[in-house]
């Protein structure tokens, strides 16, 4: 196994592991949606790669319930730890967490009935080989489900701004200097068939947000956190920082306030080569 550290582009802060829980939240309805579509039940082993602090993984086990089994990899540490309070606090004893870097590391499961991976393709550098290893660790008839984006600059006011354009071109930047890519959802349909899935559906969001709409505290939620982290990796001046918080917030205050959340790609696929 390769070294871990808990270097991700994003951090695992407190600010990090509480934004990560507003996102489950806000996205949660429509990951439930594409587990019933995939076929994800009772008595089931399910997979939740590069599962965060597990917020996904806690619903899982609902679903796979007493007789199933849910297990969980990331390769922070601190994600994990919290991934296991939260096991205990839910008295869900069907969750097994191991700590892997799914850049190199083998999964070390076999004959799984479903994987669920959520913006976790983007942040690694060789994301086409994660998804041989979790073919492998799939039975034939697996679901595996995706969310990716994939066209991250989507992420605009629909009124113009210079300045948010700069906070969202930063963040790209940020996230390929650190060996990853946004838009990383327009490879994966192909991918998946050479290793042998069949892409049951693929479904785009590209959301227009108003401020009364839940959602919209996902991306302000982003805004808040991402824009400090990048002034911590050196890729903003706090100045700067500062500045774009202020035209988010002056947008948002306005009475014309619209929104288009960075394009995501829902994929569903089944595992037909043995």
């Amino acid at each position: 196994m390769t070294a871990l550290t808990d270097d991700y582009v994003l951090g695992t802060h407190d600010a990090e592991v509480a934004r990560l829980g507003l996102q489950h939240r806000l996205w949660r309805a429509r990951a439930l949606d594409a587990w019933r579509r995939a076929g994800f039940t009772a008595g089931q082993t399910l997979l939740d790669v590069g599962c965060g602090p597990g917020y996904a993984s806690l619903d899982l086990a609902e679903i796979a319930g007493p007789r199933g089994w849910v297990i969980a990899f990331d390769r922070s540490a601190r994600f994990l730890d919290a991934l296991r309070s939260a096991a205990v606090r839910n008295a869900l004893p069907n969750i097994a967490t191991r700590q892997v870097d799914l850049d190199g590391d083998d999964l070390g499961v076999s004959g799984a009935d479903g994987a669920w991976a959520r913006w976790v393709f983007a942040f690694l550098s060789k994301p086409r080989d994660l998804v041989a290893r979790v073919a492998a660790a799939l039975r034939p008839g697996g679901a595996f489900v995706i969310y990716e984006y994939f066209d991250y600059r989507t992420w605009s006011f629909m009124q113009q701004s210079s300045m948010f354009e700069e906070f969202v071109d930063a963040v790209i930047r940020s996230w390929r200097a650190s060996g990853g890519e946004p838009d990383i959802g327009r490879a994966l349909p192909d991918w998946l068939e050479e290793a042998g899935f069949r892409v049951v559906s693929l479904r785009p969001f590209i959301d227009v947000l108003t401020p009364a709409d839940d959602l919209w505290q996902w991306p302000k939620a982003f805004v808040d956190v991402g824009a400090q982290r990048l002034v911590d990796l050196g890729a903003l001046s706090a100045e700067r920082a500062a500045a774009i918080g202020a035209e988010f917030a002056a947008r948002e205050s306005g009475s014309a306030a619209r929104m288009v959340i960075p394009a995501v790609l829902e994929i569903v696929a089944v595992r037909t080569s043995p």
